[in-house]
């Protein structure tokens, strides 16, 4: 029984997760246009960031552990990444109502140096196809969506930077 429960999972769902990790092979997708605000509360429209380079766009939460694991551990080299390909982080959190708050304190207490957006009524992860967090994003410089990964494990940020990488030919 062990064995063939193993032999559906390898067969059936390995595949399929494999599959919502990457849109690679896939039809690219252009970034969507919806408006949120900022920490400050400044509306920014996501079709219109003003980067010139390639984006990372990373939904996550204050109350999801991976997400801060991933978004802390990319802050660590953010820096170097930017220098090397030009590449931005843009954080959007989708805390409610009843957590944003603690955003700007979770944020400055890490002094993270990337664009925080906020999505408490989750209009802009519908937009995205996102389901669960931490999900990332890969975006090139035309909006088109090149590279999807759901969660995170450590080490996923040197596979992030290596799509960074091949987007930017460096």
């Amino acid at each position: 029984m062990i064995k063939k429960l193993f032999f559906i999972i390898n067969l059936l769902v390995l595949p399929a997760v494999a599959h919502l990790q990457t849109t690679e092979g896939i039809d690219t997708k252009q970034l969507p246009s919806v408006n949120l605000k900022d920490m400050g509360g400044k509306a920014v429209n996501t079709s219109s960031l003003g980067f010139t380079g390639p984006v990372i766009i990373s939904f996550w939460a204050t109350w999801c552990a991976p997400c801060k694991k991933e978004l802390n551990a990319i802050n660590d080299i953010y820096e170097t990444w930017q220098e090397k390909t030009g590449v931005n982080l843009v954080a959007v959190s989708i805390d409610d109502e009843k957590t944003k708050s603690q955003v700007p304190v979770y944020v400055n207490g890490k002094a993270w140096d990337f664009l925080v957006l906020m999505d408490p009524n989750g209009d802009f992860k519908r937009a995205m196809g996102v389901n669960n967090v931490p999900h990332t994003f890969l975006v090139d410089q035309s909006g088109n969506i090149v590279y999807s990964h759901n969660n995170y494990a450590p080490g996923d940020e040197e596979k992030l930077y290596a799509e960074i990488l091949k987007l930017t030919n460096k």
